[in-house]
């Protein structure tokens, strides 16, 4: 699949010193989304330093993931691979 614009959301960071925090939701896996250039689409919006939290999915099971941008330059735009964050659910 593709980056989907609608599916990602500002969720802090109204100072623009602070930088901001992402929810981004997709189908893709985790290894997808962390690939350079996923996020072309919005390269005016997301800044070196912003981190995203990516909820994907591997096989339909949901992966959170929290990425930071570390490349933007206009034309291309890159996160890094990441940390998922693992749950366990026993009952």
């Amino acid at each position: 699949m593709a980056f989907s614009r609608s599916t990602l959301q500002r969720i802090g960071g109204a100072n623009s010193d602070a930088g901001s925090m992402w929810m981004y939701r997709t189908a893709d896996t985790a290894a997808t989304v962390n690939t350079a250039d996923y996020f072309l689409d919005a390269i005016n919006e997301i800044n070196v330093g912003d981190v995203i939290l990516s909820m994907s999915a591997t096989g339909g099971t949901p992966v959170l993931t929290i990425t930071y941008c570390n490349a933007n330059d206009g034309t291309t735009i890159d996160v890094v691979d990441g940390t998922a964050i693992s749950a366990t659910d026993t009952d």
